[in-house]
């Protein structure tokens, strides 16, 4: 599930909370790195989670409007379209899911709020209003419906960001990931594959290459065990720059390029820095590219 670019934003934010408490212990980094990656795939699995409460929610909405003092014939003769959607059906009778689910604890149901919102919002949506008035029924149709809805109604949702972070510290930097990965699962899903747990690492979906696990921690357990080493060696080419006034997130950065680039020789080093430069583009400031970058290259490439 994770590529190996999720993991190092992973082993930068491990190797930030270090620059940021230097005497933390690498085991307590490596635990807390640990976690950051599982937590990554417990929120593909809430997520997906939704699906079967969600469908609830309009199914509820239609039996309450059927119970009016005089309700329409529209609310008498609902469109049943969303509420008998397969995927739904799928997810809900699935064991190994809702094992996995309840043994995690992962649930909707002090969401009713949310759940009524996004409903309302869905339903709104003109790529909603078409799957409702297609004509058409399959089980490739309804998970066309929730991929949309995976797609476009989670990663700037204003009411769910505040739930995740109270559920997971690490939720929120994932969502985009995961919902990726709820979009591919709805695909397989539509085109009848059956649901299975995704694997952590790439390389155990694939059976291919090196252990992405044992390439995470290695990076950081160097990271963590040459820091001080790298700090200064930092500080030594940058003499526009007192280390303190370094921010510490390029710090972090350039130290987790060094980490990987002494771990795995066999990695090219423009490859280590171009990952690194890439990353300080969402996680510093505009100048950290080219300070990143200029660092790094001097570093790795003049040894």
């Amino acid at each position: 599930m994770l590529n190996r670019r999720i993991l190092r934003i992973k082993a930068f934010k491990a190797v930030y909370s270090l620059a940021e408490n230097p005497g933390t212990d690498a085991k307590d980094i490596l635990s807390q790195l640990d976690r950051s990656c599982e937590a990554a795939r417990d929120l593909y699995l809430f997520l997906l989670g939704i699906i079967v409460p969600l469908t609830g929610e309009a199914a509820a909405r239609i039996e309450a409007a059927k119970g009016k003092f005089n309700p329409s014939e529209e609310e008498l003769n609902p469109n049943m379209k969303f509420v008998e959607n397969r995927l739904a059906a799928v997810l809900a009778e699935d064991p190994d899911f809702q094992k996995i689910s309840s043994k995690k604890k992962l649930s909707w149901d002090q969401c009713d709020v949310l759940l009524r919102h996004l409903y309302d919002n869905i339903r709104s949506r003109d790529y909603y209003k078409a799957y409702m008035e297609s004509g058409k029924s399959s089980l490739r149709e309804d998970a066309k419906l929730w991929s949309d809805i995976f797609a476009n109604e989670f990663e700037d949702n204003e009411e769910l960001a505040p739930i995740l972070e109270d559920l997971s510290i690490w939720w929120n930097d994932d969502l985009e990931y995961a919902l990726n990965w709820c979009c591919r699962t709805c695909d397989s899903l539509g085109a009848g594959e059956p649901w299975t747990l995704l694997p952590l690492y790439m390389n155990e979906l694939t059976g291919k290459g090196d252990s992405d696990r044992e390439f995470i921690r290695k990076t950081v357990r160097t990271a963590c065990a040459r820091f001080d080493d790298y700090c200064e060696k930092v500080a030594s080419i940058s003499s526009k720059w007192e280390l303190g006034r370094i921010c510490v997130t390029d710090l972090a950065l350039i130290v987790c390029g060094m980490a990987e680039a002494a771990s795995f020789p066999e990695i090219p080093v423009k490859v280590v820095i171009n990952e690194y430069v890439e990353i300080s583009k969402y996680y510093s400031t505009p100048e950290s590219r080219a300070f990143v970058n200029g660092i790094l290259d001097k570093l790795l490439n003049n040894k």
